[in-house]
C-alpha cells in the first residue's frame, strides 16, 4: 500500500513539472513576438505645425546698473567723523554738507597766520611812508644843516656879485662864493635821493614777499577748515554711505555716492556674435531677481567702443537708458536684459528644436504619407525659442522635433503632437 502512495505522489509531481515548463514555453513565445512586433513598429516622434505669428527677436544677456550722473564724493583731509547729518536714501541739494570732520589745531595755524598777515602790513606800510625811522632822522638832520649851509652860501654869493659891480670884490671871490652854493646844492640833491633810495629798496620787496607769504598761509588754512566739511558736488540722492560716526578718514578714502536716480544707466553686455543684431534706440527691458514681476523699459543709447573680457566671454558693454520713477531700481544691482532687436509681423515660425543641420546645410524633417522627408529651409529672424522660415516649408506643415533616436530620411514615424 505504502509503495503505491508512494508512485501516485510520484506521477503527481511530474505533472506539475511539465504544466510549469509549459507556462514558461508559453511566455517566452509571447516576450519574443512582442519584441518582434515592437521592433517593425514605427518609432514615436514629437512634431511641432509650422504656424504664422508676430515674430520677436529678443537678445536675452545681463548688464549692470548704474546712475544716469553721479559722483563718488572722497575726503580731502583726514581725520575722525565728528558729524554725519544725512543718511542713506535722502535727496541731498548740491552743497550740502554730507559729513564733517575733526580738525585739531586748524583754528590755531589761521589764528597765527592771520597775526603774521598783521606784522608784515604793518612792516610795509612803515616802509611806504619813508623807510626806517632812524636812517631817515640822520637824513633830515643833514638835509636841514645843507639847507642852513646852502642859505649862508646863497647870501654869500649875492653879497659878493653886489660888491663886485661896485668894485668891491673880486671876480675870483665871487666864483668861489658861486662853488660853495653849488656844493650845498649838490649835498642836498644826493641827501634827497638817498631817502628816497630807501623807501624803494630791497626792504620793501622783502615786505612784500612777507605779507604774500603770510597771505598765502591764511589761505591753506582756511581751505583746510573748508575741506574738514565734505560736501555734495551735485543734486542727488545718496544711494551709498559707508562711512559711520567716529570712523579715521584718511586722503581719498570715500565718503558717499550721490545720482540722480530718476534716469539711470544699464550697462549691458552683448557677446562679440550678437552685437551686429543691436543698434542705438532699440528697445530694452529689465527685470530684477530683487523685485519679481518688475520691468523696466528704456532704450540702447550708446553702443561699444571696444570689445573686452568678461570672465570666460568676449563682450561689448552696450549703454542703455532706462526710466526709474519710482526709485525701485538701484544702482549696483545685476539685473538680466532684454534687447528687442528686431519684430516680424506674420512670420512663419517652427520652434529651434525643428532645425536640423547635415552636410546639405540647414533643415527639417517633414511628416509626409506617414513617413518623414527633408526638406532644406532658409531661416530670417529668431526668438528664443522659435525661427523664422523664409524658404522651404508651409503654413500647416508637421515638422520633426529634436529626439533622442536617430531617423533618417524616408523613415516611418508615429507622430506625436504636444
Amino acid at each position: 500500500m505504502a509503495t503505491v502512495v508512494r508512485l501516485l505522489r510520484t506521477m503527481e509531481l511530474g505533472l506539475k513539472r511539465r504544466n510549469v515548463l509549459l507556462v514558461l514555453l508559453m511566455l517566452a513565445a509571447v516576450i519574443v513576438f512582442w519584441a518582434y512586433s515592437r521592433k517593425n513598429e514605427p518609432a514615436g516622434v514629437h512634431f511641432a505645425k509650422v504656424q504664422r505669428e508676430t515674430l520677436l527677436s529678443m537678445l536675452p544677456t545681463n548688464g549692470k546698473v548704474e546712475p544716469l550722473e553721479f559722483a563718488s564724493v572722497r575726503v580731502e583731509a583726514a581725520g575722525l567723523v565728528i558729524q554725519l547729518p544725512v543718511k542713506e536714501g535722502r535727496n541731498v541739494a548740491k552743497g550740502a554738507e554730507l559729513a564733517e570732520l575733526s580738525a585739531p589745531g586748524l583754528e590755531s595755524q589761521l589764528s597765527s597766520a592771520q597775526v603774521r598777515v598783521e606784522q608784515a602790513q604793518a612792516e610795509l606800510d612803515r616802509i611806504e611812508r619813508g623807510g626806517r625811522k632812524a636812517e631817515l632822522t640822520e637824513i633830515a638832520s643833514s638835509l636841514d644843516r645843507a639847507k642852513l649851509d646852502r642859505d649862508a652860501a646863497l647870501r654869500d654869493y649875492n653879497a659878493l656879485r653886489r660888491l663886485e659891480e661896485k668894485q668891491a670884490a673880486t671876480r675870483e671871490e665871487v666864483a668861489t662864493a658861486q662853488g660853495k652854493l653849488r656844493q650845498s646844492e649838490l649835498e642836498i640833491d644826493g641827501l634827497e635821493k638817498k631817502r628816497a633810495a630807501l623807501v624803494v629798496s630791497a626792504d620793501r620787496a622783502v615786505a612784500q614777499a612777507r605779507l604774500r607769504e603770510a597771505q598765502a598761509e591764511v589761505q591753506l588754512a582756511r581751505q583746510r577748515i573748508a575741506q574738514t566739511v565734505v560736501r555734495s558736488p551735485i543734486a542727488g540722492v545718496v544711494y551709498s554711505l559707508p562711512v559711520r560716526l567716529g570712523a579715521y578718514l584718511n586722503v581719498g578714502d570715500l565718503v558717499a555716492n550721490v545720482g540722480e536716480l530718476s534716469r539711470l544707466r544699464v550697462r549691458v553686455y552683448v557677446d562679440e556674435p550678437e552685437l551686429g543684431r543691436v543698434t542705438v534706440g532699440l528697445p530694452v527691458t529689465i527685470t530684477w531677481d530683487g523685485l519679481p514681476g518688475q520691468k523696466w523699459q528704456g532704450v540702447v543709447q550708446q553702443m561699444p567702443a571696444q570689445i573686452q573680457t568678461l570672465g570666460t566671454r568676449q563682450v561689448g558693454e552696450v549703454l542703455c537708458t532706462i526710466p526709474n520713477p519710482g526709485r525701485g531700481l538701484v544702482p549696483g544691482t545685476n539685473v538680466t536684459a532684454e534687447i528687442q532687436a528686431s519684430v516680424v509681423q506674420n512670420a512663419l515660425t517652427i520652434p529651434k528644436e525643428g532645425l536640423r543641420r547635415d552636410s546639405g546645410g540647414t533643415g527639417a524633417l517633414v511628416l509626409r504619407d506617414g513617413a518623414v522627408h527633408w526638406k532644406k529651409v532658409t531661416t530670417g529672424t529668431s526668438s528664443v525659442n522659435r525661427v523664422q522660415i523664409i524658404e522651404g516649408l508651409s503654413e500647416g506643415d508637421s515638422v520633426a522635433l529634436s529626439t533622442g533616436i536617430a531617423i533618417y530620411d524616408g523613415e516611418k514615424v508615429k507622430p506625436l503632437y504636444q
